[in-house]
């Protein structure tokens, strides 16, 4: 049993799902990592049921505020189904064949990440609580995907606060192959499950794909950060008229080259550069070099607001290059997937950028994460995904 200090429930009867370590007055019952405990207000009264975490600063993640609920593998399944069915009516699965199943805490399932690609499905465990269920949660999504084969992806080094080793390696099935072929908006793509990022591919950015391959037509592009080509082979598929894309990972560059491959593109019209962004365009800057479109999506420079400082540093030199390599009309999409910069702060950093880069700028549209990404209104901090379509003037 966790009780909490006086007035520190409130955030529960908000409905969100983290207590932090400062509103812990008490743990009664000697509970081990990963337990289920009651959540108690400084009154007494039981306010939730939670997986406890006793080297996290978020010392508990709530998994239910039923409080006679029990959490066995009954409830696994159940929410699992859940999750499945909310994404069987979804747009993208009439397109596709990869797709997040289940998406943490804003499916009831805090630090829980699955996603398919094709016939196998790439989990993540996140935290202590759905490590101690991993068994479980395996059989439940062996059994209701009916996918062949399981590769588990617990390495963030997220389970480092969670005093979790890391773990990697095929759970169910069995596959020579680590790169699976997908299927997206008739587009083919490699992704590779064991050394890719994240679970492999960015499953979150799959409209604002669309968004690019609409916006490519008779443009020449620059991807700033390519990775295996999303970005890119959109564009070109789009009808860009020349695509730069920019890597620092020689082995996602790989694949990006075989993703080109895999749809027949126009090879020449598509230069892949194996550099650090950040020097590159400041390569092209001093060059001279102009783009009718800039796509930056960098990685995460901030998974904290700890960390916001230095990351808003970045984002902005990232940008102000972007906006000076951009001729006037041109579109700047850029993203930000750092958790500690939210929506507000990512547009100042923007308007410094382009402040600084001596252009006039407006923001066109917005872009956020794939629906199958869903963010609970309890939980804002689900909303990790913001972006910015930007008309340079």
């Amino acid at each position: 049993m966790i009780q909490l200090k006086r007035g520190r429930e409130k955030s529960l009867k908000r409905r969100h799902p983290w207590i932090f370590s400062g509103a812990v007055e008490k743990v009664s019952g000697k509970p081990q990592s990963g337990d289920t405990v009651e959540l108690r207000s400084a009154s007494g009264e039981v306010l939730a049921r939670a997986a406890y975490s006793p080297q996290s600063q978020i010392r508990a993640r709530v998994w239910t505020f039923d409080t006679a609920q029990e959490v066995d593998a009954a409830f696994f399944r159940q929410r699992i189904t859940q999750a499945l069915a909310l994404r069987e009516g979804l747009p993208a699965a009439k397109h596709g064949n990869a797709m997040r199943l289940v998406h943490a805490e804003s499916d009831g399932l805090p630090g829980l990440v699955v996603d398919r690609y094709a016939d196998v499905l790439v989990a993540q465990f996140l935290a202590a609580g759905v490590e101690r269920w991993r068994e479980p949660i395996f059989d439940a999504l062996a059994e209701l995907t009916g996918c062949s084969a399981i590769y588990e992806r617990s390495d963030a080094e997220t389970r480092k606060l969670e005093g979790l080793e890391a773990r990697a390696g095929f759970v169910r099935g069995n596959r020579e192959a680590s790169r699976c072929p997908i299927i997206e908006y008739g587009l083919n793509f490699k992704v590779d499950v064991e050394q890719g990022q994240k679970t492999g591919f960015f499953l979150d950015q799959r409209e604002n794909r669309q968004q690019v391959r609409a916006l490519a037509a008779g443009r020449e592009v620059l991807d700033g950060f390519c990775y295996t080509g999303g970005f890119a082979i959109n564009a070109l598929a789009g009808g860009a008229a020349r695509v730069t894309a920019v890597e620092s990972s020689a082995p996602s560059l790989e694949v990006a080259r075989e993703n080109l491959a895999a749809n027949a593109l126009d090879g020449p019209k598509v230069e892949f550069v194996h550099a650090d962004a950040f020097s590159h365009l400041r390569t092209l800057r001093d060059r001279g070099a102009h783009f009718d479109l800039v796509v930056l999506d960098p990685p995460k420079f901030a998974p904290t607001a700890a960390q916001a400082r230095n990351a808003a540093r970045a984002y902005k030199d990232i940008n102000l290059l972007a906006l000076k390599l951009l001729r006037p009309g041109g579109l700047l999409a850029t993203f930000s997937c750092s958790g500690g910069v939210d929506a507000a702060l990512f547009q100042s950093i923007v308007a410094g950028a382009a402040l600084d880069a001596g252009v006039e700028a407006k923001i066109i549209e917005r872009y956020s994460a794939a629906a199958d990404h869903p963010v609970a209104l309890q939980f804002p901090e689900g909303e990790y995904l913001k972006g910015l379509l930007v008309l340079r003037a």
